[in-house]
């Protein structure tokens, strides 16, 4: 290790490396530090959606289970950025080159695991994303199916839940030949909800993974810079140990 053994007989060069090192093996510690916290909170946020109560009992009975593909591959990711945050600090303060490129290896895979896992999440549940025809079909497979008490119990919990009416909006039943229902509209007003369940559901669902997306993508920056932080140290590490051999010589 290149930490070891440094003292007095140095030259000025040597000297001022080592207090370059000292600044970037603490930094990136920092940065390791905060790369653990975000990890901590990607996991505690992804286990609340995967059992907050009620929720997965909507997402079931709506058929929207593709939702949870993203949440599970950043779940396995947080735990995989928690496990790497430790290598990063100990490599770091170790100084040692081979710990330190294995580390760059986790930074590459932790941030491409986390932007895959970001992209799904956001796919699954933005506005104009896969999930809104995925919403579509089971609302108007609801509503073509009156004489099935499940489907009306269903339709009925869900737009009296969020507040919507319909796919699309009221005009979905009077397309279809059927009458408005009277969930369909606000108990205050006695109106017609505006907007669509596929529009409200997606709104819940952004609201929802938002700030995970956030954290997930501000991770990935940190991989980033911890990958390149990283190999600046590698490099000033070597340099180091070169030039100390050409001062004693």
């Amino acid at each position: 290790m290149a930490g070891i053994g440094r003292g007095d007989g140095q030259g000025p060069a040597v000297g001022k490396l080592e207090s370059q090192i000292y600044c970037i093996k603490y930094t990136l510690f920092c940065f390791n530090v905060v790369l653990w916290l975000f990890g901590v909170s990607v996991f505690a946020l992804c286990l609340w959606i995967c059992i907050e109560p009620g929720f997965n009992e909507w997402m079931s009975i709506l058929e929207l289970q593709q939702y949870f593909i993203g949440i599970y591959i950043i779940l396995i990711g947080s735990i995989g950025i928690m496990i790497v945050a430790f290598l990063g600090c100990g490599s770091a303060l170790m100084e040692n080159v081979f710990l330190l490129f294995v580390f760059i290896a986790s930074q590459i895979a932790s941030f491409v695991f986390g932007l895959v896992g970001a992209c799904v999440v956001l796919d699954f549940s933005t506005y104009d994303s896969s999930i809104q025809p995925l919403i579509r079909n089971v609302i108007y497979r609801l509503i073509n199916n009156p004489q099935h008490e499940g489907s009306r119990e269903i339709l009925r919990m869900v737009q009296e839940g969020i507040g919507c009416c319909g796919a699309d909006g009221p005009m979905d039943y009077i397309n279809l030949n059927k009458p408005l229902p009277s969930e369909c509209r606000d108990s205050v007003t006695g109106n017609a909800y505006f907007h669509g369940c596929v529009d409200e559901l997606t709104w819940f669902l952004e609201a929802k993974t938002g700030w995970l997306a956030g954290i997930v993508l501000a991770s990935c920056m940190i991989c980033v810079i911890n990958a390149v932080m990283s190999l600046v140290l590698i490099q000033a590490v070597r340099k180091e140990e070169e030039e100390s051999i050409a001062y004693k010589n």
